[in-house]
This record gives C-alpha cells, structure tokens and sequence, in this order.
C-alpha cells in the first residue's frame, strides 16, 4: 500500500490537477441528470412542452419518440403489444445506450443516481459499517421476478414500484407516498448495505448492464504502469470489482475495463492523479508505455548528488 492512502480521497488529483479536472465528471453528471430531469418537468412546471412523458417514455417536440426498452418489454410479456412509435423509441434509446454503455444511464441520466450518492457520502462520513452485502447476480434475480410478475399480472410491473418513476412523480404532484420509495432507496444504502441498491439490486441497472456489453464507450487503465496505489478509483468506483483486470492485469492482458457493471461515471478519472484512466474505445487496447515515474524522477537528483 502506498503512505498516499492516508490522504483524502481526490486530494493528490486535486493538488497535481486542480479541483475541475479533479471533479469535472462529477459536476458534469449532475448537469446531465439535472437536464434530462429538467426537461420533462418544464412542461408541468411553467407549461414548456418540449417534452412530454418521462423517462419510461416521451416525445420530444411531438416528434421524436424516445422509450425504454426495459419497460416496453416488460409491456410485450405482459401481453400488451405496443404501438409502433413506441417500438421505434425503443430501439432508438436501446441502440444508444448498446453503442455508449448500457449502464451510462445509471450514472449520467437516472435521477436516482444523486440519492444513492448521497447516501454513500453520509455513510462515509458518518463512518458506517459496509453492512448487509447481497450478491451482484441479485439484481438478475430481480430482473427475472419483474418481468415474471408482468407476465403473471398483465401489467408493467416495476412502475408500481419504481423510485425512478416515484421520484419524478413527487416533483410534479408534490410531497406524498411517492416520495417514500425515495427516501427508502436512501436509508438501504445508507444504512442497510453501501452502494446496495444499483450495485445488488435494482433491475434497471441489471438490464442496461446487459444491453451494454458490447458498447463502445470504454473506460482503460491505459497508463496503469504508473499507478502509485493510492486506492483513490477503488474508493470512488460504484462498482469497484470492474477496475482490478484492468489495473492489476498483466503486460498482455486488456487495460480497457470491458465488465458491464461498469457505470462509466468517470470518477476514476477524476481522481487519479497520475491519469492512471480515460475514456476511449473498446478497441484501444495497448497499454501505454511506462514513463518515468513520479518516484524516479525525485530519485534521479539524489542519485546524481550520490555519484
């Protein structure tokens, strides 16, 4: 373990980049969910109709269909066959999220995302037990039931529950029983198991995980020969099992992190000082040759004093 553990996390990025680079996928996630969240609440709020719906599914200046594929097939196994500006919304949201990564839903548009977040700052700071662990295959269980319960029910089963669909609920309407889904998503993680709800749980980010496996937006540890193990993308991954292949891997293995449950939330990035991590593609699979490291070149005068 590197005497850099010891540090706050991001405070080495901070200090070698500044605090923008040091939080700039950050602060540009919560500008991408305060949009996307923004636009369909203009039309209830100040009766700005450039989108209506939500996120299961909208129409965008009455002529741009945008579906979630999750939910129209929860519609079809429920015996509910969907009009066809619906199945063209469907693939269009589906093929983006195939090509960008399925899960840069969870981390750069699901609303939810800030909640969880949140939850795990407060569990950090208030020096919380990790908690109650389900496996990560839950989620795929969970997945299954839904669409088993559509199918059973005739109906889109998970909006009945949905904290996603509850939350945009509450802003619209007000304070009420929707927020209750809510603030339980925040009190499981906060209190139950950390980062228990999108890592273990919950069936949409399981689905979009699955639809982008193939993507060709990537995260890579291209420059990991000059990682100094301060543990800071671990600390700050949402899902931290996907960073050690790419990281730890041999000379011939990938650096690029090809797992799902990769959210590409860019956090890696944000705080690795040495620039251990970038986004690129799926086929930029060269690690990058060493450079001298940090520690070499404050080695090199002591050396020469030496000789």
């Amino acid at each position: 373990m590197s005497e850099k553990t010891a540090l706050p996390v991001g405070q080495e990025a901070i200090q070698e980049k500044g605090w923008w680079k040091a939080h700039r996928f950050l602060i540009l996630r919560r500008l991408t969910q305060a949009f996307f969240l923004g636009l369909f609440l203009l039309g209830p709020w100040f009766g700005i109709w450039w989108v209506k719906g939500n996120l299961a599914g909208s129409m965008t200046f009455d002529i741009l269909p945008l579906t979630d594929p999750f939910v129209l097939l929860q519609g079809i196994v429920g015996q509910h066959w969907p009009e066809m500006t619906a199945i063209i919304g469907a693939l269009i949201v589906g093929v983006a999220y195939a090509l960008i990564g399925g899960r840069v839903y969870c981390s750069w548009v699901c609303p939810i995302n800030p909640v969880t977040d949140a939850a795990h700052w407060l569990h950090d700071k208030l020096g919380l037990a990790k908690g109650w662990q389900p496996k990560r295959n839950t989620r795929f269980w969970v997945l299954g039931m839904v669409f088993v319960v559509s199918a059973l029910t005739g109906t889109i089963a998970w909006e009945f529950v949905n904290p996603i669909s509850m939350l945009h609920r509450g802003l619209i309407f007000g304070m009420g029983f929707a927020w209750t889904f809510v603030l339980a998503v925040f009190l499981f993680d906060l209190v139950v198991s950390r980062r228990g709800w999108c890592g273990h749980l919950c069936p949409v980010g399981a689905f979009y995980g699955l639809l982008g496996q193939g993507s060709l937006l990537r995260v890579s540890a291209v420059n990991r020969a000059e990682c100094d193990d301060c543990m800071d993308c671990f600390a700050v991954c949402p899902e931290m099992h996907v960073i050690t292949p790419a990281l730890r891997g041999a000379d011939e293995d990938t650096p690029i992190i090809l797992s799902p449950d990769c959210t590409n939330c860019g956090r890696c990035v944000d705080v690795c000082a040495p620039d251990v991590f970038k986004f690129t593609t799926r086929f930029d699979t060269t690690p990058a040759p060493a450079r001298a490291s940090r520690r070499n070149k404050q080695r090199q005068p002591e050396a020469s004093r030496a000789a």
